[in-house]
């Protein structure tokens, strides 16, 4: 029998089990670092800027870990229990069990809040800290109470306390999004953006200036508590939240080449 292409036999779709949920894992293996693909609230690892990753990963021979939290994609667990405390254990358990040091956690949206809290949990700052790098688009740290508990509105307020949600209506799928107040109060208790940030390691930001949901100054102030570090941000213009056009998968790859030690991404993915 003919066998398939280097990035098909490469990959291995497991399963954990975290906190009683089924956490679905698909892990590429190859070289070092190992790329770890961290989504956004609502979104899973099966979207254009993980599935192009995981593609530039294989071509590079490097290996890529990307997983979906409990609630979200192909994982089990109820979406409405999710907490950053639950999702941080989750994306804890995926690189001790999965993947070998030294990483490059790929954070997007709440994926890059993810992503920091992880740095702060695994490193140290002495000779062997496993986070290699950071690349972080349309960084979402601490948004519960930077940017949605600024505005909410009254019944959203009351819908908080009484039933202990509110929706909202997306542009990005037919449900509305679910807010619940859990993960507002477990948000408090995960912060990131008190003072300065020190991640032992470099870290690119990339950010769409047309960002209707995280705007471009979030970003800009996360770069500017990343003071001690190796850090570098880049704007897109015309970019909007989820940075999946070519042009904005190319920056990406890119971004991906820098950290590590490539010659750049070689080109972008169709979104």
């Amino acid at each position: 029998m003919a066998q398939g292409p280097p990035e098909e036999r490469e990959m291995d779709e497991q399963s954990l089990t975290v906190d009683g949920a089924e956490i679905a894992v698909c892990h590429r293996t190859g070289g070092a670092p190992n790329f770890v693909w961290l989504g956004g609230y609502r979104s899973d690892m099966d979207g254009t800027k993980a599935v192009e990753l995981d593609r530039w990963c294989g071509e590079h021979a490097m290996a890529c870990t990307r997983f979906d939290y409990s609630g979200h994609g192909r994982s089990g667990g109820d979406f409405r229990a999710g907490t950053i405390s639950r999702w941080l254990g989750e994306a804890l358990a995926v690189t001790e069990n999965v993947c070998a040091p030294p990483l490059v956690l790929v954070g997007s949206s709440m994926g890059a809040w993810i992503a920091l809290r992880m740095v702060a949990e695994l490193n140290r700052g002495g000779v062997g800290d496993p986070i290699a790098g950071l690349l972080l688009l349309a960084p979402a740290p601490d948004f519960t109470s930077e940017l949605h508990e600024p505005k909410l509105t009254g019944a959203q307020k009351r819908d908080l306390q009484e039933q202990g949600y509110f929706a909202e209506p997306t542009p990005y799928g037919p449900e509305p999004n679910i807010f619940m107040r859990d993960l507002f109060e477990d948000g408090r208790n995960n912060r990131v953006m008190t003072g300065p940030i020190d991640t032992h390691c470099p870290v690119r930001i990339i950010q769409g200036q047309a960002d209707p949901d995280v705007p471009w100054q979030h970003a800009q102030r996360l770069f500017e508590l990343l003071s001690k570090d190796d850090a570098v941000i880049s704007y897109v213009k015309d970019g909007d939240h989820r940075l999946s056009r070519p042009q904005d998968i190319a920056m990406m790859l890119d971004a991906a080449g820098a950290l590590a030690g490539k010659s750049g991404g070689q080109g972008g993915g169709q979104g």
